[in-house]
């Protein structure tokens, strides 16, 4: 009987990554849209509790490597909760949305790579497990959100990075058929459509789980 060989290793540094989104979480500097509608203070409240659930949901999951991708880049050694232990803290860089996106993807190691924001009440592990699961067979994968645009985008990046934001029309209903016109030819898969919050609209289409969020003290500053 034939033997068999070890079996070939993995690439170094290979793995399911990643990157929740977000600005740091200063008044006046986060959510102006909200603000307008609830007020600074309870948009600050917001932002940082729905981050630190986000990142406490996601962050420890054995399924991925996640970092967190801090603007302004000034920010990026700011203190963190210490229950979120040792958790990559990456400069987002300057651009729009998809320049500092795009050179997440280009510079980080190889893998998936999956892209989140930090303002998605309903977003759980599951979520994510799907989109890798999805984006195992195709080339790019995206959370749809009700508005035209996405709260996720995955790329395989291989055997090269696509860059599929050039002109994209960000914060309208065109976002997302703006990308994917750049992904002519790829393979696209879709995980599931969750909405960010971005107004007080948005609050109140979600008051089950974005209302309970601003009322709850923060559990973990960020």
């Amino acid at each position: 009987m034939a033997r068999r060989g070890p079996r070939p290793k993995r690439r170094a540094g290979f793995a399911n990554r990643l990157v929740i989104l977000a600005k740091s979480p200063v008044l006046g500097r986060v959510k102006r849209r909200l603000s307008r509608d609830i007020g600074e203070v309870e948009a600050l409240r917001f932002c940082r509790t729905c981050l630190a659930h986000t990142l406490l949901r996601l962050s420890r999951d054995p399924r991925w490597r996640c970092s967190l991708a801090i603007a302004p880049d000034r920010d990026v050694a700011a203190r963190l909760s210490p229950s979120l232990g040792r958790l990559v803290r990456l400069p987002q860089g300057e651009g729009d949305l998809g320049q500092r996106m795009q050179r997440l993807f280009r510079g980080l190691p190889s893998g998936p790579v999956v892209i989140v924001g930090g303002d998605i009440p309903a977003l759980r592990s599951g979520h994510i497990a799907e989109a890798f699961r999805r984006l195992g067979n195709s080339d790019a994968v995206f959370g749809r959100a009700p508005d035209g645009g996405y709260w996720l985008v995955g790329l395989k990046r291989v055997p090269k990075v696509p860059t599929p934001f050039a002109n994209v029309r960000w914060s309208s209903p065109h976002a997302l058929a703006d990308t994917l016109a750049n992904l002519d030819g790829k393979r696209i898969a879709y995980a599931a459509t969750l909405s960010d919050v971005d107004a007080g609209s948005d609050l109140r289409r979600q008051r089950n789980l974005s209302g309970r969020l601003i009322l709850v003290r923060d559990p973990q500053r960020v």
